[in-house]
């Protein structure tokens, strides 16, 4: 059965975010529809995200309370699925444990010293980075925010492509490991660089270049975390996913508030 465009996209913001939308569909092919269109997801996101930012700063808050509250909001807009991730991550790989012994401890509620030092240092780097970016103008820290979040979820389209295994047999991480044909996740990359060049293009030449390598930077970033996770874990989890999207969003921070 195949998809419409609409169940992949319920599925993209229904699993994604808070956002009120009812997955209708839980197969397959709905979720080869909706991480084709987990970058919507980050645009939307990123927009809300800048919006506030925008918001204080023109209210009179700094831009250090700008890019705080910049970076909560997406923690909050999806419960906080991805940094939870993160953590999760970071004390499965920290571990140093076999890999049935390192998913076992992923899966624990509570957050080790692995995952906890790496959300210290994620949130502070995500924090200095659009700190600096709308103490350097408003409209490029806007931009930024948007970006990071659409690399971010960009990230996640390429982790769900054919020939990545779950590490699981249950989860969000079975649900859409290996659903995404490789030509699907090549459009998509070229579309969301091609996105982030135009609106680049709106501030010259050169943001032009510097939000194609925050993109890029985000990707690459993203890629080595992911081949990392497959060979420890055997494949993907739903926490590695949340790893990687947040791993994508700070790497492109950091290119974003760089002057070269």
């Amino acid at each position: 059965m195949t998809s419409p465009p609409a169940d992949g996209l319920r599925f993209a913001f229904g699993t994604l975010s808070v956002l009120p939308v009812k997955v209708t569909r839980w197969d397959r092919e709905a979720a080869r529809g909706g991480m084709l269109c987990a970058p919507l997801v980050g645009l939307v996101l990123g927009g809300l995200s800048a919006a506030l930012g925008l918001l204080l700063l023109f209210l009179g808050a700094s831009a250090l309370l700008a890019a705080v509250a910049t970076v909560t909001v997406p923690a909050v807009l999806t419960r906080g699925l991805h940094l939870d991730g993160l953590a999760d991550t970071a004390d499965g790989l920290g571990s140093g444990k076999p890999a049935e012994d390192a998913l076992r401890i992923m899966k624990q509620s509570d957050i080790g010293p692995f995952g906890v030092i790496t959300l210290v240092l994620v949130l502070l780097a995500q924090v200095a980075a659009l700190s600096q970016v709308y103490g350097d103008s408003w409209a490029r820290g806007a931009l930024a925010a948007v970006v990071s979040a659409t690399a971010a979820r960009l990230a996640l389209t390429l982790a769900a492509r054919t020939g990545v295994p779950a590490a699981r047999p249950e989860g969000l991480g079975a649900a859409v490991a290996g659903v995404v044909p490789l030509r699907g996740a090549a459009l998509v990359a070229a579309a969301v660089t091609l996105g982030a060049a135009a609106a680049g293009a709106l501030f010259g030449a050169y943001d032009v270049v510097r939000t194609v390598l925050a993109v890029a930077a985000g990707v690459a970033a993203a890629e080595l975390l992911l081949r990392h996770c497959t060979r420890r874990f055997g494949g993907v989890t739903g926490d590695v996913f949340g790893g990687l999207a947040e791993t994508a969003a700070t790497a492109a921070l950091v290119i974003l508030s760089m002057t070269f």
